[in-house]
């Protein structure tokens, strides 16, 4: 079983994702309650992707959260650092332009993309602030990105129960639907250690982003960060 830990080297975390890819879209439907639909909906509104623009799906895993933009008329790269993850994609969407590519480093030229967004992937990298960066530099001026994290929960009582379920439940549902449930410990300490609405703001705004906000979504479980580059 692979794990990895909280120092997020990428080897191990790309591994990790591999394990779980072919079971993936399904455990986090299982383990959100039917919330992470609902939260990918909001993505695709808040990005707002036109016909004919460049959009990049960063932590695109096996492409659910691309195919929206597909529908809209936009030409997508759905990108990720886990073959896993792509390989499975690619056989459930062989028309998507999948592409390998860590968010540190990322293999696009300067200014390539209309919007750029990335769901529930930020928190998983070694840099975040370097792939703030990186994601600034490939993006048109004046474009767009949204991104979808988990946050923290702001009304405490309710805070309390939901980390109480990260580190008791949500392995423990784990073990029932996931093809590697030692992983979803990984991601429940990774939900648990992130920053909050408001420092991941000021770190967009450091990276160099302009026009910066953000809003709650189910309570501030996620938040949904925008920005653009000015």
């Amino acid at each position: 079983m692979s794990r990895a830990h909280l120092d997020k080297r990428p080897d191990e975390v790309a591994a990790m994702f591999d394990t779980v890819a072919d079971r993936y879209d399904l455990t986090n439907d299982v383990l959100s309650l039917g919330q992470d639909r609902l939260w990918r909906r909001a993505v695709v509104r808040a990005l707002d992707a036109r016909p004919g623009e460049m959009v990049l799906d960063l932590a695109a895993g096996t492409g659910t959260s691309s195919e929206p933009f597909v529908d809209a008329g936009s030409r997508v790269v759905p990108a990720d650092f886990s073959l896993g993850m792509l390989r499975v994609g690619k056989r459930r969407r062989p028309d998507l332009s999948f592409t390998a590519g860590d968010a540190t480093r990322l293999p696009f030229a300067d200014a390539s993309f209309d919007a750029v967004t990335m769901s529930f992937g930020l928190r998983n990298v070694v840099d975040t602030d370097l792939a703030l960066r990186e994601l600034l530099r490939v993006t048109k001026p004046g474009g767009r990105l949204v991104v979808c994290e988990f946050s923290h929960p702001v009304w405490a009582p309710f805070r309390a129960i939901y980390v109480n379920y990260l580190m008791r439940a949500l392995p423990s549902i784990a073990r029932r639907v996931s093809s590697n449930p030692d992983s979803y410990v990984y991601l429940a300490e990774s939900i648990r250690e992130w920053p909050d609405q408001t420092a991941l703001s000021s770190r967009l705004q450091q990276a160099g982003w302009g026009e910066v906000a953000w809003r709650n979504l189910s309570g501030g479980i996620v938040a949904l960060h925008r920005a653009r580059r000015p």
